[in-house]
């Protein structure tokens, strides 16, 4: 399985979480060791989406997949 296979696995697992809260996540890219996402429904706007980035995805995929660095929402760019 390549690191994109294994990046979207991870993003199957929590999805069902971010879509009881009304969201969705999508992958956009993966390029420099840096997972590149995008928050859509509720969680586009959210004031919690920073920490569910970070503290719930970016934590998830890192645990797994040693060569992810960071994990950017591309909302925020």
């Amino acid at each position: 399985m390549n690191t994109i296979e294994k990046i979207n696995e991870v993003i199957d697992m929590i999805r069902p979480y971010i879509i009881n809260d009304g969201g969705d996540i999508e992958f956009v890219k993966y390029e420099d060791n840096i997972v590149y996402i995008k928050m859509n429904g509720t969680c586009a706007g959210c004031e919690f989406s920073d920490y569910t980035v970070k503290e719930v995805i970016e934590q998830s995929i890192k645990s797994e997949i040693d060569e992810v660095k960071e994990v950017i929402n591309i909302n925020e760019l």
